[in-house]
């Protein structure tokens, strides 16, 4: 008996119900998944803020909940950068504090307790389950594809790429960023293929709130205004992408300009200028194609010849003008360090010393992406192939992510998502090929073969009857599954040993296999809280100051902000000069206790000594005629700390701090720096100006207390420094309090 109409449609139906939940089951797995592989940090040690800025982010959230949303929009923080202070709520972009504190205050009002701390170390987590979720709606809109959507959602989820800056604990701004990011790709692939308003109005929603949350909003300022201007070259202006881009651009600008730390900057600054360039341009070309219409062919060509010479000609001399008046900002460090990786070593040593501001190695690409990195070269390629709109920007995407994650490590992060897209596109296709290819007619079929569909031929040829046997089948899927085995297997290995420990906690093997933690940095910030006035004054390497302000909650000269390069120099001379030099430093800007980082009992490598020529860089680039680079390499050039050291090297202080009554723990002459491999001096260095104050248990940080004047002999520093320095703090004081508060 025949099926009615009737019950093929509830089958139908029926099948479409299946596959949507089961879309979602699996869709509520990766999520899962993603969650599960980013909480070893949490149960290997425990709930703890990670790096440097998270210890900041967190103290910033701690203010917002305390005190309210427009105490911590006005706050100025006199506890960082003494004497300066900094006024924080103009300096920072808000979004991250803002997102935990709705988060918090939402759960109190369902009453449910959680403290604040659960809330940041959790909240990133939490936030890479939705970005696998943006990816496979940015990835069906691509492909319109789900299989593709499920593979991109799950790369997402897992790979290390992604997780290497969203791990529990690790509450920094590309926490919730990157799922901003992908997901305003989306909404913009939505817009254009729509046409929109209210897509390029969610877009211009969202990019508001990746304005608020990351600096790497710049990011998608550029690419969406390329994209449009890449389609406007190949011919493809539609009414379509007119009112998705001016939507998104008038919308999304206003949005970004209610962020102090923006401000004016999208109508100022040159990064901004290519999406307002192309705002004009498309406003040109929908004029152009309005007045199509009513003037002749001919005429027409001569009109728009003449009006694009003219309207070049005007953009580019006053766009010139504008720069030149300082209208529109010139270019920052920051733009030229992208595209000259030498710029910022000799210009902006302060970028350079940061180490994810290196260049990218090749095997970075291999350990944070796997085997998705071959995958990503045939998805562009296949994207080539139909080349849609979305297609155009996927191309686009991948040209220029590639090339800014080869120049920056830190850019990594944003290859990530395309490379998602671009290896799941690719996956799919070679999966969909193969299990769903059949068995076709075979070459002796009869004429009436001949008539049938397109699909039926294809499957006559040669290649498709081998990919469409139970054999091909087989090895094909077999192949694929255990590649995604050998990639699960690779995400959770790398997870789990380079990207779960936290900075503050660490952890190394005892020779029978268990675990010591070394735990001497809260050891030594929860020492400085317990037994140094309130007020003390901390100066440290700019590394640790948000430790420092968050851990030991005492004032710090610089911290890891680095707005203020001088003030950074200045520290960085202070640690590199002899004790005459260093001392009235000290004493003009109030210092009560210094705090060096020395790794050379444990065989620490990322101690303050490895750090030390970038402080003198910096110190040299602001004193060149006092601090000198080469005065700390000895004439084979090299840089050493046993006693072939150069006598700047002896000297300073950081060296004095660093190996003070180190000697002492070696039989004489048997002193060793295990970071170095260097056998050090039999005497210990003598430091007259500071008092060891402290050691944790591992020698990792040491703290010395700042000498009074009272209690220091003028034998060691000479009558015109101390003469110097009183004179100064006389004078300021006179002038009464050098930090404004605001109320």
């Amino acid at each position: 008996m025949a099926e009615s109409p009737a019950d093929v449609l509830l089958k139908g139906s029926s099948g479409r119900t299946s596959r949507g939940l089961l879309r979602i089951i699996i869709l509520a797995t990766i999520a899962a998944a993603a969650v599960s592989s980013r909480l070893f940090s949490v149960i290997r040690f425990e709930s703890i803020i990670h790096e440097f800025d998270p210890w900041f982010n967190f103290r910033a959230t701690k203010y917002l909940i305390e005190n309210g949303f427009y105490s911590f929009w006005d706050w100025f923080d006199d506890r960082t950068w003494h004497p300066l202070g900094r006024v924080t709520g103009g300096t920072l972009y808000p979004g991250l504090m803002v997102t935990s504190g709705v988060i918090y205050h939402i759960l109190r009002f369902l009453t449910i307790p959680v403290d604040i701390r659960n809330i940041c170390v959790l909240l990133a987590p939490a936030f890479s389950g939705l970005t696998a979720f943006a990816m496979y709606l940015l990835t069906c809109e691509m492909t319109a594809s789900p299989s593709a959507g499920l593979l991109a959602a799950a790369f997402m989820g897992i790979t290390p790429g992604y997780i290497s800056r969203s791990v529990a604990g690790s509450y920094d701004n590309e926490a919730i960023a990157i799922f901003l990011l992908v997901f305003t790709f989306f909404l913009w692939i939505k817009a254009v293929k729509n046409g929109s308003i209210m897509w390029g109005a969610l877009t211009a929603l969202f990019y508001g709130y990746m304005v608020s949350a990351w600096g790497g909003y710049v990011f998608i300022t550029n690419l969406i205004p390329l994209h449009v201007f890449v389609l406007l070259c190949m011919g493809r202006y539609s009414p379509r992408l007119y009112i998705s881009y001016t939507t998104w651009y008038a919308l999304g600008t206003l949005a970004s300009m209610q962020i102090p730390f923006v401000g004016f900057l999208p109508i100022r600054n040159s990064d901004h200028m290519s999406a307002l360039g192309v705002f004009g341009l498309l406003q040109l070309v929908a004029f152009a194609e309005f007045v199509r219409g009513f003037i002749p062919g001919k005429q027409f060509q001569r009109l728009l010849t003449a009006s694009i010479v003219i309207v070049a000609g005007v953009a580019v001399v006053g766009l010139t003008a504008l720069s030149m008046s300082g209208v529109i900002a010139p270019w920052s460090g920051r733009f030229y360090s992208l595209w000259d990786t030498g710029y910022a070593k000799i210009h902006i040593p302060i970028i350079a010393s940061v180490s994810e501001h290196q260049p990218t190695a090749w095997p970075a690409f291999f350990f944070d992406l796997n085997f998705l990195i071959w995958l990503f070269p045939a998805g562009v390629y296949m994207c080539f192939r139909d080349l849609k709109d979305e297609h155009v920007f996927v191309i686009i995407y991948s040209v220029l992510a590639s090339y800014f994650a080869g120049v920056m490590v830190r850019l990594m992060l944003t290859l990530t998502p395309i490379v998602c897209v671009a290896a799941a596109i690719a996956l799919s296709s070679i999966i969909d090929t193969y299990v769903f290819a059949s068995e076709g007619p075979s070459p002796q079929s009869t004429a009436s073969d001949e008539n049938s569909s397109s699909e039926g031929l294809r499957s006559t040829r040669g290649p498709n009857v081998g990919i469409s046997s139970y054999l091909s089948k087989i090895i094909m899927t077999s192949s694929v599954v255990v590649y995604l085995l050998m990639f699960v297997a690779h995400c959770t290995w790398v997870t789990s040993n380079a990207y779960s420990s936290p900075s503050v906690v660490l952890a190394s093997r005892l020779p029978d296999g268990s675990q010591f933690i070394i735990d001497d940095y809260r050891e030594a910030y929860y020492w400085l809280r317990q037994n140094t006035p309130q007020n003390a004054k901390i100066m440290s390497w700019w590394d640790y100051g948000y430790q420092i302000g968050g851990m030991a909650d005492r004032p710090t000269l610089v911290d890891n902000n680095t707005w203020n390069n001088t003030h950074i120099a200045t520290v960085g001379k202070a640690m590199s000069s002899r004790e005459e030099v260093s001392y009235p430093i000290l004493r003009q800007h109030d210092v009560d206790y210094v705090l060096v980082v020395f790794g050379g009992l444990l065989g620490y490598s990322g101690d303050d000594i490895n750090k030390f020529l970038w402080m003198v860089r910096i110190a040299e680039g602001i004193w060149p005629d006092e601090v000198k680079e080469r005065d700390f390499f000895t004439a084979r050039g090299e840089y050493r700390v046993d006693d072939q050291a150069t006598p700047a090297m002896r000297d300073s202080l950081m060296y004095k701090m660093s190996y003070h009554n180190f000697q002492n723990l070696f039989q004489h002459g048997q002193a060793m720096d295990r970071v170095r491999n260097s056998r050090l001096p039999a005497d210990t260095p003598q430091l007259s100006t500071l008092d060891e104050a402290f050691t944790s248990e591992n020698w990792i940080i040491r703290i010395y207390k700042v000498k009074d004047l009272d209690n220091l002999g003028r034998d060691h520093i000479s009558a015109t420094a101390f003469d110097r320095g009183h004179k100064k703090k006389r004078a300021t004081k006179k002038k009464g309090p050098r930090v404004l508060r605001t109320e």
